[in-house]
């Protein structure tokens, strides 16, 4: 069992927070309805999906509707995902001038194929020199008015390990904050995060740094504080189908041993209300059609038959939805997904790249095609 801790404040450059946890962007989850669930539950730094800069700067309507917040919701957080040291300046600045954002962040972490076989995500902080230009474009056009944080992996594999010198060329290009994925672009979402790469990390430059990877419990977050000294962490998968997990989150770094186990009718009515803040989101049809695959994720570990389930993921309007959640009996939290993976899993595989991308690391040559013209997943 892992010692409680007392609370511990995050800052990020001007920007400071009351629990040291960040909801990591998500694409086609961490949009304004989810972010404000997980936001009612605990504090903390809560990051809208990733935007590419291209979009941003070419005014993309889908993507201009992503960076609309809601009434309310302070800090602003958005990440940004760019190739192009120019552009992504260019977006930065947007993002700070036209849209209010309080933080931006930069993602150099994906592993998708589709973005790496661009030398995109996660493939870039080999090219040191590159990696260099953008973050150095991106701070300069923050210009000290909002925090510039960057989020990356270990590496392309564990032949191509990439965090350190990525780390420490941040720290001199004025990035606030480190976020590190304990995985390699290789592993994608599968096996165990490597916890002793943050604690590395945290040695090795002197901003302050974020752990992400296998983060299932608040008791978790305490134990990767408590092995790795970073200072705060970043859960994904971790809250789908749980935004009550920020309030475990919030507590535990409190210093309060308490944790939320919500009965099935507690869970339905918070099913009920996501799937109606998406509607007032993105419209009743296309909101309840995107809820639908937040389901079985809320439903995780309950007594739920699988016709019921079925049903339930084909439903086509809020009303439907309430009446089919009202038929399920109640029933305690299931004790026996605490603890267990959640969302997407993966086998390791070969990370697809640009050919000659790992000729020389040194390189600033752009990759061509990699800034992509969409937003989203």
């Amino acid at each position: 069992m892992v010692a409680l801790i007392a609370a511990r404040p995050l800052r990020l450059g001007s920007l400071e927070l009351a629990s040291p946890v960040v909801l990591a962007p998500m694409a086609g989850i961490t949009n304004p309805p989810f972010r404000q669930l997980c936001r009612e539950y605990g504090g903390g730094l809560f990051v809208c999906e990733m935007i590419t800069s291209r979009a941003l700067v070419e005014r993309n309507e889908r993507t201009l509707r992503m960076v609309r917040f809601a009434a309310g919701e302070s800090p602003r957080s958005v990440q940004l995902y760019g190739v192009d040291p120019r552009v992504v300046g260019e977006a930065v600045r947007m993002l700070v001038d036209e849209h209010g954002a309080d933080h931006v962040d930069l993602n150099f972490g994906c592993p998708v194929p589709k973005v790496t076989r661009r030398g995109g995500g996660a493939a870039l902080p080999y090219r040191r020199g590159l990696l260099r230009d953008i973050l150095r474009s991106a701070v300069r056009a923050a210009d000290g008015r909002v925090p510039v944080t960057m989020k990356m992996r270990i590496g392309i594999s564990s032949d191509h390990i990439t965090h350190l010198d990525a780390g420490r060329i941040a720290a001199d290009e004025g990035v606030a904050a480190l976020a590190l994925h304990g995985r390699t672009a290789a592993q994608l979402y599968g096996g165990t995060a490597d916890w002793s790469a943050i604690a590395a990390l945290k040695e090795a430059v002197d901003i302050p740094v974020l752990g992400n990877g296998d983060i299932w419990e608040a008791s978790d977050a305490l134990r990767m504080v408590a092995e790795t000294g970073c200072d705060g962490v970043v859960v994904g998968r971790g809250c789908l189908g749980r935004p009550w997990l920020f309030a475990d989150l919030s507590a535990a770094f409190a210093g309060t041993a308490s944790r939320l186990l919500p009965s099935l009718r507690v869970v339905c009515a918070v099913m009920l209300r996501h799937a109606s803040l998406l509607g007032d989101h993105l419209g009743d049809d296309r909101g309840i059609r995107d809820f639908r695959k937040h389901i079985a994720w809320y439903l995780k570990g309950f007594a739920v038959g699988g016709p019921t389930r079925a049903a339930l993921a084909q439903v086509s309007s809020l009303g439907e939805l309430a009446d089919r959640l009202t038929e399920l009996p109640d029933q305690p939290y299931p004790a026996s997904v605490l603890g267990q993976v959640r969302g997407r899993t993966t086998g390791e595989r070969a990370v697809v790249l640009p050919e000659g991308w790992l000729v020389d690391p040194s390189s600033r040559a752009v990759p061509f095609g990699a800034e992509l013209d969409h937003s989203g997943g």
